[in-house]
């Protein structure tokens, strides 16, 4: 029997998910565990691989569509094998003001190939990379499997003299642009350069409305506008929805980290290369106290709170586009060789776009660092349905004093992020004071 390849709910957050690309089309073979599709979803862009051996007999959700999860987006079946689930109507066409050279809505998703080429399979971090260098993806060669195009081919691609462009007088570049006549007239009387309008209507399609409010804010000479697409535009949407409706309070402290700091000169010196970070440290001591304070590592379910019995820690990692979190999983069951040699896999894996699904969700607490950024203390944003989220600044030298005496230490901030609501104050200050104690006596760590 027809198999439905649904939209996969990749953690509690994912409400939602973008389809990139399809790398099948409809009549295709296909083999169980064969990527079918791309998805991008708040997290990451990955491929969603097919439930079933068969052919794919239906392609329900066009490219460039976002939809909830637990949606059909395909039907796999036997070859020959009828299937009577009805084709999703396609939607009306726009309206045409005028004629118009501009690539329909799905041809000019990101990373997607010019209107009558092949499709082009690429892993995602070369996708961004190409983008990133205004690559053209259908010609580049791929060595993957099955053609599929890697980052190294991309970094080729960057590398190879590219050939001389075609010269672009300014009439074709205004044609190029589709532009309804009214507002085409307005933007002439005022002088307006329509390639530099952003168009609201379809596909694009500059409006009236879109000249006169370029007209009332007109750009700055030599400003570049960016538009949040993508990664980015999700974590602008979470980050606003985090701080609005959740109760977010902020506590830091000063920790003094010299005995941590020594213990990681010595182990760095027994891994021979390996080196042990701060936020290794940090990690470890985090999820010791959230096994001592539960109501921390905890999920936030409308009116309800989840306590979670697996201390999953995410790991705020730096991409281009934005933050990624991939996640350490049962952190206070691993030794600390273990969770700094899995966290430098992790976020290798982020950074080149081959992190699954699986490792970069499911996160009970984050702990995000900007220390290598000479910041001391900051207020990081909780990450949704969490509710806690720990920062760590630089480690500096400090005159401090003890028993008495003043002497040379290594004192570090740790800001403790929490959400008000699940977590009052003394609590959250007894988790912070908690991981301080950890960290100020680390040799348990290593016991």
């Amino acid at each position: 029997m027809p198999t439905e390849v649904l939209l996969p709910q990749w953690g509690m957050e994912m409400a939602e998910g973008t389809i990139v690309r399809w790398l099948k089309k409809e009549g295709d073979p296909i083999q169980e565990g064969e990527p079918l599709v791309e998805i991008e979803t708040a997290k990451l862009e990955t491929d969603l691989e097919s439930s079933a051996t068969g052919v794919v007999a239906q392609i329900l959700v066009p490219e460039g569509s976002t939809v909830p999860i637990r949606t059909v987006l395909a039907v796999i079946a036997a070859p020959g094998e009828q299937i009577s689930i009805p084709a999703i109507p396609a939607p009306p066409a726009p309206q045409i003001a005028e004629p118009s050279t501009q690539p329909t809505a799905a041809s000019s998703l990101p990373g997607s190939p010019p209107q009558g080429q092949t499709h082009v399979q690429v892993v995602p971090a070369a996708r961004r990379l190409a983008q990133q260098h205004g690559i053209d993806l259908s010609q580049v060669q791929g060595s993957g499997p099955r053609g599929r195009v890697l980052i190294e081919d991309v970094e080729q691609a960057i590398q190879a003299p590219a050939p001389a462009a075609a010269p672009t007088s300014p009439a074709q570049e205004r044609a190029a642009v589709q532009v309804v006549p009214a507002a085409r007239r307005l933007a002439g009387q005022h002088g307006l350069d329509l390639a530099q309008v952003q168009g609201s209507g379809p596909n694009g399609r500059i409006l009236i409305e879109d000249v006169e409010r370029a007209i009332q804010s007109p750009a700055q000479p030599g400003a570049q506008m960016v538009e949040l697409t993508g990664i980015r535009r999700t974590i602008a949407t979470r980050m606003m929805q985090s701080l609005l409706t959740t109760a977010q309070v902020t506590l830091t402290t000063e920790c003094d980290v010299t005995q941590a700091m020594a213990l990681r000169a010595g182990i760095s010196r027994q891994w021979k290369g390996q080196s042990l970070s701060p936020l290794h440290l940090v990690v470890k001591a985090a999820a010791q106290g959230l096994k001592d304070h539960p109501r921390l590592n905890a999920v936030q379910q409308e009116d309800r709170v989840q306590l979670m019995e697996e201390v999953n820690i995410g790991i705020a990692v730096t991409l281009e586009e934005g933050l990624i979190t991939p996640v350490l999983r049962n952190a206070d069951t691993k030794s600390l060789a273990e969770l700094a040699a899995e966290s430098r896999e992790l976020a290798e894996k982020t950074r080149e776009g081959r992190a699954r699904p699986e490792e970069v969700t499911g996160g009970t607490f984050t702990v995000t660092n900007l220390g290598a950024y000479e910041i001391d203390g900051f207020t990081p944003i909780i990450n949704p349905p969490q509710v806690g989220i720990l920062g760590l600044g630089r480690v500096v030298e400090k005159p401090i004093v003890s028993q008495g005496e003043i002497t040379k230490g290594q004192m570090m901030f740790l800001s403790l992020t929490f959400d008000h609501r699940v977590v009052d104050g003394a609590p959250a200050a007894a988790f912070l004071q908690t991981v301080k104690g950890y960290l100020e006596d680390p040799w348990w760590m290593v016991a």
